[in-house]
Formats: C-alpha cells, sequence, structure tokens
C-alpha cells in the first residue's frame, strides 16, 4: 500500500469502469463484487481529492479529471504489468510506438541499423492508433509522432520535417493533376482523423476552409473514406510510401507548411536504451542530408 493507503487494484478497478462505463459490468470484468469496485473507487477519488466518475447519468462517464488521471493510471499498470513478466527480463524489448508512416523512408533502415548495432535489444515497431501513439498509456517506450507534441510529460527530438500531399480518389477530376493547393481542396468534404491524424481545419485560412468534414478514427477509414469517394484528404509526403491504395491519389500540396517529425519518450525512468534511440533516428536524416 501507499501512503496514501491506494495500491495497482484501485486503478485496475477504476480503469474497468472507465472503459465498461459501469460499475457492475467493471465487478464482473474483474471478477470481484460490485460494492468492492465501488469502495475502490471511492477510495481513489478520496485519496486524490477529485471526483473521477460523474454518477449522475446511467451510465457512468469520466469527468475532466478522470480523463485526465486515466492515461496515467493506464501507463502506471501497464508499467507494473511489464515489471512483473518474467519474459522480458533476458531481453527487455524497446517498443517503438506509431500511429501512422512510422519513420517514413528511414523506417527500414532505422530496423535494420538497430538490430545491427544492439542485437541483444529487440526493436519492436508498434502501431497504435492514439494521439501519442500509446506512449501517455505505457503501451511504448517511445514513439515517432507527427505534428506538435502537447501531452504533458514528454521530452521530443525532432528528427526531420516532411512536406505534406492531398490524397483524393484516384478517379477524382483532381487526380488528374500534377499539384494541388489547400483551396483545390476547400469546395468539397475534407476526411479528417481526429484520433491520431496531424491535419485539422486550422491548416486552412479562416476565409478558406473546407465547406464540410468528414472525421474518421484511423489511418484505414481515412483511406478507404477518400478511395469512396467521399472527400479528399491531406497528410505526410511518407503516407503515399507507407500507406499505398489502389483508389487513391497522391499529389503535391504546394502551400501547406511542413509537418514536423518527432521521436518522443516519457520525462523520467524509461527504457536504457532510449537514448541510443534518440542518437540512431537523428543520424539518420541528416545522413541524407
Amino acid at each position: 500500500m501507499t501512503a496514501l493507503g491506494i495500491d495497482i487494484r484501485h486503478l485496475r478497478c477504476f480503469l474497468a469502469v472507465a472503459e465498461e462505463t459501469n460499475v457492475t459490468r467493471a465487478a464482473a470484468v474483474l471478477r470481484l463484487s460490485q460494492p468492492a469496485v465501488s469502495r475502490a473507487l471511492a477510495a481513489l477519488e478520496q485519496a486524490l481529492g477529485v471526483r473521477l466518475v460523474d454518477r449522475s447519468t446511467h451510465h457512468l462517464a469520466l469527468t475532466a479529471e478522470g480523463r485526465a488521471f486515466r492515461d496515467k493510471a493506464a501507463a502506471a499498470v501497464a508499467a507494473f504489468d511489464e515489471a512483473l513478466d518474467a519474459g522480458r527480463l533476458r531481453h527487455w524489448p524497446l517498443r517503438l510506438g506509431h500511429a501512422w508512416s512510422a519513420f517514413g523512408p528511414y523506417t527500414t533502415p532505422l530496423l535494420r541499423r538497430w538490430a545491427e548495432q544492439h542485437p541483444d535489444v529487440p526493436l519492436e515497431l508498434l502501431r497504435i492508433d492514439d494521439r501519442t501513439a500509446g506512449l501517455t498509456r505505457g503501451e511504448v517506450d517511445a514513439a515517432l509522432l507527427r505534428g506538435p507534441v502537447t501531452a504533458p510529460g514528454l521530452l521530443t527530438e525532432l528528427l526531420y520535417a516532411e512536406d505534406r500531399v492531398a490524397a483524393v480518389a484516384s478517379d477524382s477530376p483532381l487526380a488528374d493533376r500534377t499539384a494541388l493547393s489547400l483551396a483545390d481542396l476547400s469546395g468539397g468534404t475534407v476526411v479528417l482523423n481526429a484520433v491520431s491524424g496531424s491535419t485539422t481545419l486550422d491548416l486552412w485560412p479562416p476565409g478558406q476552409r473546407p465547406t464540410a468534414a468528414l472525421t474518421v478514427a484511423n489511418t484505414d477509414d481515412w483511406l478507404t473514406a477518400i478511395a469512396a469517394g467521399r472527400g479528399s484528404g491531406v497528410s505526410a509526403a511518407s503516407t503515399a510510401g507507407m500507406h499505398p491504395h489502389q483508389g487513391v491519389a497522391y499529389l503535391p500540396l504546394t502551400d501547406a507548411p511542413p509537418l514536423p517529425v518527432v521521436l518522443a519518450w516519457r520525462d523520467g525512468p524509461g527504457h536504457p536504451s532510449i537514448p541510443a534511440l534518440v542518437a540512431l533516428a537523428r543520424s539518420l536524416p541528416r545522413e541524407d542530408s
């Protein structure tokens, strides 16, 4: 138990309630009684001094504090479980997350070079559809991210900047062009990946923003919507190589600012090989310059 009287069981109860939005279902998942889960949740809230769950509705909903605490609780539980995983003690894998497009053209060189230089530390590349590719939730040790990184408690290293491309249906009249501008896309629907994507309507000047937007949750749905002619999209140039699609044409976007590609990791104790990963990731783009 901690000084606050809170341990990992309280966090598991909270995360189950957050996932199930119902104490009874959470208790069933955890194989505990409903009163036990309710007591654990109440004790956690008392220890933190904040209300984590709004109980005023039939389906429980997280408060703003609950949503903020969920990522921290998930990271703590993941770290706890990993520490007790005996299978990882001999060879501690370094988990590198990404939401889409990984390290672009440097993905394969990174994996090959790492295997040559660090044969005793497996580098696991994991795609996780999340704003920080699982980093804040403790699912990975580091993450390749695009765009501004605003999550607290993270350190970042700028690796390079990518040009942006437009993505349109391959049978669209726009696909016959050699290049496009933001204004070319503003007359129709724009498909936005709101979970892990980097494009928002703020990319367009206020007077030129698209007339409609279609929101999706991951790269696969983004590609499917564009291929189906439901709208156009904007992404990093490496998306064309990492995510080719027979129904999608990628064209240079002439007036969109470059997109920063960064390596991020948590500020605090972490995998001992993170400094070596940062050094290698930093060096690859520079070899091309």
